[in-house]
């Protein structure tokens, strides 16, 4: 990063809609969305995935288990690192109470009007070092009134793709 002579990062993935940088700087460690690695043709969507994951952050804020936001200035987004791994990496075997962790984490996201919307990749689930729930990328995430039937069914939808990894571990 040119513009930080004392910022240290290495990729975490890169896919169409740019990159996502472990970076530390000045003694702190955040994850950064770099949008300038993004094809022309996709940089429209890629900015409106980025937005999206800025405004649902900023929505929860204060929320636990949940990246907090740092900084989102157009091309990059800056959230809070959780250290863990994806639940695929070190999957919650049998274990209910982790389980039951979750859902009411879910239950609070969608308390404060947001559906996450992309929980069938296991990889959105971290198990953090301490062996608690979190949840990670909410670039599909939607912000809505909770009492609403379009919530409600995408509050249904979070849940039921927790019980199916649910199914799967126990």
């Amino acid at each position: 990063m040119a513009d930080h002579p004392h910022a240290a990062h290495h990729a975490l993935k890169s896919d169409s809609f740019g990159r996502i940088l472990l970076v530390e700087e000045g003694g702190r460690r955040f994850v950064r969305r770099d949008l300038g690695a993004t094809p022309w043709w996709l940089r429209v969507p890629a900015w409106g995935l980025a937005r999206r994951e800025a405004r649902a952050l900023q929505h929860i804020d204060g929320m636990h288990d949940v990246p907090r936001l740092l900084a989102w200035d157009g091309r990059w987004l800056d959230r809070s690192f959780m250290a863990g791994d994806a639940m695929y990496q070190r999957p919650p075997r049998g274990d209910l109470a982790w389980f039951r962790a979750a859902r009411r984490l879910l239950q609070e996201l969608h308390r404060r009007g947001v559906a996450h919307n992309d929980l069938a990749k296991e990889a959105n689930w971290l198990v953090t070092e301490d062996g608690r729930p979190a949840l990670i990328d909410f670039q599909l995430a939607v912000i809505g009134n909770p009492r609403s039937r379009w919530m409600r069914l995408l509050a249904r939808e979070d849940l039921r793709h927790l019980l199916k990894h649910k199914r799967m571990y126990c």
